[in-house]
């Protein structure tokens, strides 16, 4: 049963493994010289996702800054170059069109947003750039149109929001047994994945929703939508949510009396829910990647991690920083696995090689081939007790 429903999951990624994939893609070699590797990203430093794109691009600076100060790769220095997109898609493609064509970038690395990185991404393939771990975990960012050879140039390892979601709703039927499961997501490419996510698990589970509400982004009122779930008979809200909209509908429950429990989607689960939700938020369930790095609970390179990055920034690293860091370390990797004689066709070969990455905050390796770009599925569920998200349950997987 369990290797059926891999393979279910693999099916997209793995079409990719026809004739047609014999063409090798165009990889540019621009941005690469004798002494630097231009790196580029476009992250939202001043719109609604600030608090996601701010803390993921400190975490890029941390880890170029750490990479050059050990000599580079193979000799080469990083340069990145930061646009911020405000999470509006025509800034990201504006911020992208610049980032190739001006500043010669050689690979885009960790961009901001469903959206924004959709809206751009075909500037990046068809100049042969390299797309790497996008700031969103759809499914366009991995999976791969094998009549289309461009399309190699796209990995992702961030869990996936249909996977991650299916095996933290899995998790919570068999724990809570919900029998009136209902969702609110974001009426855009990423909160459509994750009621992608939400829709197949309850067929899976024989469940039928209860309710089903969307918001368009940037709305800050929830109060018809947290209604009708009420009105609904809700007992179990999966929310395909960021952050205020998560804290705004549970604020909107507690108003209403109403103790329903909430499952947040993985862009829930970041300290700052917490900071600006503070009780509201307490006792949220949701999906996650890895434990968060709390400065008093950290070991060994991961306090050490901890004490660079308030060192350099003034301000305590979270699951954005980290995200924004294992996004250079891991091209990083690959880019010293690729050899002096770098070329953009040898890093994509590192990329395709099956060889592991492993970071210093025990996440699953991420780990590629030539017909799978995705890093890995495994998931955990964590929950907000006493203002701190603490791991219930890891190991989870699609």
């Amino acid at each position: 049963m369990k290797d059926k429903a891999l393979a279910a999951v693999w099916l997209g990624v793995c079409v990719a493994a026809t004739p047609a994939f014999a063409q090798e893609p165009k990889v540019t070699n621009q941005g690469i010289t004798p002494t630097e590797i231009v790196l580029g990203t476009h992250q939202d430093l001043s719109g609604p996702i600030k608090t996601w794109g701010v803390p993921v691009a400190n975490g890029q600076k941390l880890a170029v800054e750490q990479i050059n100060a050990a000599g580079g790769i193979n000799g080469r220095k990083l340069r990145l170059i930061i646009e911020d997109s405000a999470y509006d898609p025509k800034k990201a493609v504006l911020a992208s069109q610049k980032l190739v064509e001006k500043d010669k970038i050689f690979a885009m690395v960790g961009p901001m947003g469903s959206p924004t990185v959709l809206a751009a991404q075909d500037i990046l393939l068809d100049a042969g750039v390299l797309q790497l771990f996008p700031l969103t975990a759809a499914e366009f960012t991995y999976k791969m149109d094998p009549k289309k050879p461009q399309e190699r140039l796209k990995f992702s390892n961030l869990l996936p929001y249909v996977e991650s979601t299916r095996a933290a709703i899995k998790y919570m039927v068999n724990f809570k047994h919900p029998q009136k499961p209902c969702i609110m997501y974001q009426d855009d490419e990423y909160g459509k994945n994750v009621y992608d996510g939400f829709t197949q698990q309850l067929e899976a589970e024989k469940l039928k929703p209860a309710s089903i509400t969307t918001y368009k982004r940037g709305a800050s009122d929830f109060s018809a939508q947290v209604a009708k779930m009420k009105a609904d008979g809700c007992d179990l809200v999966v929310l395909g949510t960021i952050l205020r909209e998560t804290i705004g509908a549970m604020n909107e429950a507690k108003k209403l009396g109403w103790n329903v429990t909430f499952l947040g989607a993985t862009p829930t689960n970041i300290p700052d829910t917490i900071t600006l939700g503070k009780d509201v938020v307490e006792g949220l369930y949701a999906a996650g990647a890895f434990e968060t790095p709390y400065a008093d609970t950290a070991k060994g390179k991961v306090k050490e991690w901890v004490e660079a990055y308030k060192k350099m920034f003034g301000t305590d690293a979270n699951t954005q920083s980290v995200i924004g860091y294992n996004s250079i370390m891991t091209f990083a990797h690959f880019a010293k696995l690729a050899g002096k004689d770098l070329t953009g066709q040898k890093v994509l070969a590192a990329f395709e090689s099956g060889d592991p990455f492993n970071d210093i905050f025990n996440s699953p390796p991420s780990k590629f081939s030539k017909t799978n770009h995705l890093a890995n599925t495994i998931t955990q569920v964590q929950q907000v007790q006493k203002g701190r998200w603490v791991v219930i349950k890891e190991g989870l997987s699609f």
